[in-house]
């Protein structure tokens, strides 16, 4: 049974003058329960993370700062929101959602976290709506408490993931895969283990190409027994912020491959879910629930 991380705090209201978009927490799970993809019974509810799992990655005095609400303003809006209690809190459930669906996915092949994929945050500092790096974490604790030894990273927000390719970089147990807009934020872009930087306007038979050439060149040289899928949908064209050409059908071919993928390799995957900022929900949605629908079809 595929299990699924959400939790009510995945939805509370953030601090006055936030920038992100909150609808898709609510809606992606209610449209996933409505259409019959899942039931109720796939849903968990994750706790605040231990401490100790999210100090194995971040830095000790930036976690104090972040939890007492002691990063200046600047800080702040580097992160993307105004902090409070709940938007710390909402963190590190999220965080945990991550690490627990990593923990089951051991035991069932796979799992997915309604929210995360906070690819931003660094060791020691939060960007584009990250706080915590949520994969970097649940990768740490495998590698810490469990029999795996080689993780890849599939990261194909349409944001390069500069937090997780900083946070591993000298892991050559982790490989860190970052397929993403060349012209697209972060400006200076991290050095991942495997970055394919593509150009603005990308249709679909040039995206899915280049995902698979890329991959087939990752496994000639890398042998994982986990995988991380990072699995942004502002990679489709009717995204505000993405700037690429694909389309709905296009990211749910990507969907397909990476989860194949898994299944074909038979190792567990953890899905989180990622960037989408297209103006109309209803594209968000369908995305995102794309993502759900193919790793049920496929793994399950």
């Amino acid at each position: 049974m595929l299990k699924i991380a959400y939790n009510d705090y995945y939805v509370q209201p953030l601090p006055e003058g936030h920038r992100f978009p909150m609808e898709k927490y609510d809606l992606l799970p209610k449209q996933l329960l409505h259409e019959g993809t899942i039931e109720e019974e796939q849903l968990f509810s994750p706790k605040v993370i231990d401490k100790k799992d999210v100090l194995a990655v971040h830095d000790q005095i930036y976690f104090k700062r972040l939890t007492n609400l002691e990063l200046d303003r600047r800080e702040q809006r580097r992160s993307g929101f105004p902090h409070d209690e709940r938007l710390i809190k909402r963190e590190q459930v999220i965080m945990e959602g991550t690490r627990m669906c990593a923990e089951l996915a051991l035991e069932t092949g796979a799992a997915m976290n309604i929210a995360g994929g906070t690819h931003h945050a660094y060791t020691d500092r939060g960007e584009g709506f990250c706080l915590l790096n949520d994969q970097a974490i649940a990768a740490k604790w495998l590698l810490s408490n469990t029999s795996v030894e080689n993780i890849l990273i599939i990261d194909l927000d349409v944001h390069q993931g500069n937090g997780t390719a900083e946070i591993f970089q000298d892991e050559p147990r982790v490989f860190t895969f970052s397929m993403h807009g060349a012209n697209n934020y972060p400006l200076k872009k991290e050095k991942s283990d495997l970055d394919v930087p593509l150009e603005d306007g990308v249709d679909d038979k040039t995206y899915i190409y280049e995902l698979e050439k890329h991959l087939d060149q990752i496994l000639k040289n890398f042998n994982p027994d986990f995988l991380f899928f990072q699995s942004g949908v502002d990679i489709i064209q009717t995204d505000k912020l993405g700037r690429m050409g694909v389309s709905i059908q296009g990211c749910r071919q990507r969907d397909e491959i990476v989860f194949r993928l898994a299944s074909e390799l038979e190792k567990p995957i953890v899905a989180s879910m990622g960037g989408g900022y297209s103006k109309e929900i209803k594209y968000i949605i369908e995305a995102h629930a794309n993502t759900f629908r193919t790793a049920q079809h496929i793994l399950f």
